[in-house]
């Protein structure tokens, strides 16, 4: 999927994040969408909470003394959950839209603010980026792209600094939002 965009638009939207002071919860009822897997040509769930993501933080740290490994533990440190669903197809529309919406549909709650929103018309392609806020902190983060052959989204949970949040990029099934240009 092409994130190019993408980065740019997550740089420029986090300098004009909206104030809010709900209670909302950031962790999204993702389906499992099990569906889906006989049908895709390739699939990704990733789910890290708990012990797994106190397991990511200790490996992070065992990295500990590279300045990106450095950056990517003070990250880890408050984030409580990562959750990530990629299905490839090999034909156009082979998933329904349904089966994205009602996952769009939890973002429209009180305390989920839209930060990008990308539609090309060409290629059929969106991407959509919500933070969840809550006394002027970002509690969750979501991001859903999707296309006629793919589909990812994506579920952070925990207090995130948006500045840091592209050391993330593609580490545990979260995809790079850039490409290099050839």
């Amino acid at each position: 999927m092409k994130f190019r965009a993408l980065s740019a638009a997550l740089a420029v939207a986090a300098l004009a994040l909206p104030v809010t002071g709900f209670g909302v919860e950031p962790q999204l009822d993702i389906p499992s969408f099990n569906h889906l897997r006989g049908i895709a040509t390739d699939s990704v769930d990733v789910t890290l909470d708990g012990f797994l993501m106190r397991l990511a933080r200790k490996f992070a740290a065992s990295e500990a003394g590279k300045d990106a490994h450095d950056e990517a533990l003070t990250l880890l440190q408050d984030i409580k959950s990562v959750r990530v669903r990629n299905f490839t197809f090999d034909s156009d529309n082979a998933y329904s839209k349904a089966d994205i919406d009602s996952v769009r549909q939890q973002l429209k709650a009180p305390g989920w603010s839209s930060l990008v929103q990308v539609h090309r018309r060409e290629g059929n392609e969106d991407v959509d980026v919500y933070v969840c806020l809550e006394n002027d902190k970002v509690k969750g983060l979501a991001v859903i792209a999707s296309e006629p052959r793919e589909f990812t989204i994506v579920n952070i949970v925990g207090s995130i600094d948006l500045d840091k949040i592209s050391m993330l990029e593609g580490e545990f099934g979260i995809p790079k939002m850039h490409e290099q240009d050839e």
